[in-house]
């Protein structure tokens, strides 16, 4: 708890086994009231390690997908009561020591979802990022920044924390079960006018860190380009997309939407 406010981390997991024990013994736990780990369909024994430290497990019987997963981590948070809610990989890529500085800025009031961002700092390359990721980032960020009229150092961290009202509010369901949710949920963040922090956040890259190949970082990088396409056709009124709706799909058990902002 931070704050008085209950704060939730959410693992989204696949194949984990080597890396889960050690990213959860870095964990504040005066922190997290709650850790839930979501697994997708892995092939190890995640699942039983997740169990071995105490985590509340929600098993997927089929893969559905990064985003998929995503899904049923937030709405598994909310109806846990959680107030915060933060993302943390389960393969160590992202120091979980920055969790309560996270959690903290949304405990202040001042933002409503933080990123922990790999290109603040000297931290993706210095990490190991490879030349082609980092190149790729930066030119999709750039792109970003221009079509959603927003300025952030990174769109594509999978390291996260989000309030609960934002959380009721997103219509999440509208979004792909692809990479390309993590991407999508920040268009919609923004187009809801809710407010978005970073804070610099040193990362690891190592054979046991998931990371996804050219060909699904390719898809990946046209997919993200087609959200913010949409999203400015959207603002100039040359389209509609129940993904920058009110009405949209939202978590189950999600509370109503407050009035969209579009400032």
């Amino acid at each position: 708890m931070i704050g008085g406010q209950r704060v939730s981390v959410v693992m989204p997991a696949y194949n984990a086994e080597k890396t889960l024990r050690r990213t959860v013994l870095e964990i504040d736990r005066a922190v997290a009231d709650d850790i839930i780990l979501v697994d997708d369909g892995s092939k190890d024994e995640t699942v039983a390690v997740a169990r071995d430290l105490g985590l509340h497990v929600v098993v997927h019987p089929h893969n559905r997908g990064y985003g998929g997963n995503q899904k049923t981590c937030y709405a598994e948070a909310l109806k846990r009561g959680a107030d915060i809610v933060v993302m943390l990989h389960p393969d160590y890529q992202y120091s979980p020591k920055l969790l309560p500085a996270m959690a903290g800025m949304i405990a202040s009031g001042h933002f409503d979802a933080v990123l922990g961002s790999r290109i603040l700092g000297v931290g993706a390359l210095a990490g190991g990022m490879p030349l082609w990721k980092y190149v790729a980032n930066r030119f999709l960020t750039a792109t970003e920044n221009a079509l959603l009229g927003y300025k952030l150092a990174e769109y594509h961290t999978g390291y996260r924390a989000f309030s609960r009202r934002l959380l009721e509010t997103l219509p999440l369901e509208e979004n792909s079960d692809d990479f390309v949710f993590d991407n999508q949920m920040l268009a919609q963040a923004i187009w809801f006018g809710f407010h978005i922090g970073e804070i610099s956040c040193p990362a690891r890259y190592f054979p046991e860190a998931s990371s996804i190949n050219f060909r699904r970082s390719m898809k990946y990088g046209f997919g993200v380009l087609g959200t913010a396409l949409q999203y400015r056709a959207v603002r100039l009124g040359l389209a509609h997309s129940q993904r920058f709706a009110e009405g949209g799909r939202k978590l189950p058990g999600a509370a109503p939407a407050l009035p969209a902002t579009t400032e």
